[in-house]
């Protein structure tokens, strides 16, 4: 933070661009204090592995739902009724349990 900013007037980038300026190198330094943190105390690598791998799961997972579920619609004015597209051998479930969707025979009318 400039000094400018400390005594309460604007500085020459602004405050926006001060508080930016400001997340980054604290985004930085988090890492930094990971890194340190992990060689002093090397019980500490496989919390942060498993945690970054279950926040990379969920973030995947997310986009999947957003993505590929049926109920979802991005597009309303091209496909106002994506459910109504999906043949019924089509799995749109993560995981199924004792579903052969190859056996499914289609019970819906066509609209």
């Amino acid at each position: 933070m400039c000094v400018a900013a400390r005594a309460g007037q604007e500085g020459p980038k602004g405050d926006i661009a001060a508080a930016a300026e400001s997340g980054a190198r604290s985004g930085g330094r988090m890492f930094r204090q990971m890194y340190r943190q992990a060689r002093t105390h090397p019980s500490l690598i496989p919390l942060f592995v498993f945690i970054g791998a279950g926040s990379v799961g969920a973030s995947m997972y997310l986009m999947r739902l957003a993505l590929r579920n049926p109920d979802v619609s991005w597009d309303r004015k091209n496909n106002p009724e994506p459910w109504n597209k999906i043949p019924p051998t089509g799995q749109y479930k993560f995981y199924a349990v004792n579903t052969d969707y190859s056996k499914l025979t289609k019970d819906r009318p066509d609209f």
